[in-house]
């Protein structure tokens, strides 16, 4: 029997970005600035931060609070106190759902670690640590802060506190093997973690490692050791009870899976507050793509004049359609089939039987989703699907 997909019809989510960094990463193409005697600005920032979130809860008016991540950036980094407070706000204006997830990105260095219990504290349930490899040598190619000893340190403190606790690690990294990844997979495994996310190393051009691929400096695994690392992923992963439950995310079990991420991916309404926050709100049956000013003192200048966003889209329902399509593949849920058929996507249309027919995608209930075949091509099965 298939458990029937929750619903996100009268609820609300909220992601907060802190867009901080004691460093910044030469992968990173986020929105993000260095943490450096920035204190005055922070405050304004978290002020304006809550007086976002009250404008937009007036717009869309009463709903439940189904979840709050903070990310970044490096939300770690903001106080404890301020964390509580932007907490205590939202559910004031939303109430929140019975044991709702509150999610926290974090890096393991040790100063940030001494910081945990007063995160927990100040109502974080769920730590999602940016540890991103366990050799000393690719944290140094990586650009990170952190030691390998450091990092399991830092996941012990977290285990003691954290009812949750999730771990991003990145591979296809140069001169990878396929073996050194295995051993960085065991490690995570010896630690104890419930959520692994790993992502493949993406060179974005805007970045340092963008700028040295450009030069030649900077060679990324071939596409045949790419592929062996991802199948490796799978397959170590889930011989040791790890779901793949997205395309980035495994958790053993159903309850280690991330509330937030799956409310966004089901197409919930989400708040988005903070520089550069993407947010998607429906209000008369119209949903709003909203993303907000990038820029630290245009976001909080624009929150004064109750203007914070860059950009703000009304999407037709066509659009609606096809985002949820892309969001919703990327997931072991799937997508109803109305919402494809809605798009002109029965089981009997071309493009939909052809995928059904090579193994790509399956049938699961009254839903559609990729398949353990479908997953590593899903750019070219949604390429076969939306355009």
């Amino acid at each position: 029997m298939i458990d029937p997909v929750p619903d996100t019809e009268g609820l609300v989510a909220l992601y907060v970005h802190w867009p901080y960094c004691a460093r910044i990463c030469p992968y990173c193409d986020f929105n993000v600035v260095r943490d450096r005697g920035r204190s005055e600005e922070q405050a304004r920032l978290v002020d304006a931060i809550i007086a976002d979130i009250h404008h937009q809860a007036e717009r869309i008016g009463p709903r439940r609070l189904a979840s709050v991540f903070f990310g970044g950036g490096t939300p770690s980094l903001l106080a404890p106190d301020a964390v509580a407070r932007i907490l205590e706000e939202a559910q004031g204006l939303f109430a929140p759902v019975e044991q709702m997830e509150v999610s926290l990105e974090a890096n393991p260095t040790d100063a940030e670690s001494a910081r945990y219990a007063a995160l927990a504290d100040a109502g974080v349930t769920r730590l999602s640590m940016g540890i991103q490899s366990f050799d000393d040598g690719a944290l140094r190619f990586l650009g990170r802060d952190h030691s390998a000893a450091s990092a399991r340190r830092a996941a012990d403190i977290a285990a003691r506190i954290f009812p949750r606790l999730s771990i991003d690690l990145i591979y296809a990294r140069p001169g990878q093997s396929v073996a050194d990844w295995k051993a960085e997979l065991a490690t995570a495994f010896d630690l104890g973690f419930e959520h692994i996310s790993p992502y493949q190393l993406t060179i974005e051009p805007t970045t340092a490692f963008g700028r040295a691929f450009a030069r030649g400096t900077l060679t990324p695994p071939d596409e045949d050791l790419s592929a062996a690392l991802y199948e490796t992923t799978q397959d170590v992963l889930e011989a040791h009870g790890f779901e793949p439950y997205e395309v980035s995310n495994h958790a053993r079990g159903v309850a280690a899976r991330s509330a937030h991420n799956l409310h966004v991916w089901r197409g919930g309404d989400y708040i988005g507050a903070g520089p550069g926050a993407h947010g998607r709100l429906t209000r008369d049956a119209v949903r709003t793509a909203t993303v907000a000013h990038r820029q630290i003192k245009t976001y909080v200048d624009g929150v004064a004049a109750q203007m914070p966003w860059n950009e703000q889209q009304d999407l037709s329902a066509q659009e609606a359609d096809e985002e949820r399509v892309l969001l919703g593949l990327r997931t072991v849920e799937g997508v109803p089939l109305q919402v494809l058929e809605r798009l002109g996507l029965s089981s009997d249309s071309e493009a939909l039987s052809d995928l059904l027919k090579d193994g790509f995608v399956e049938h699961w209930g009254p839903r559609i989703r990729a398949t353990a075949k479908g997953r590593p091509v899903l750019d070219g099965v949604l390429r076969m699907l939306l355009t």
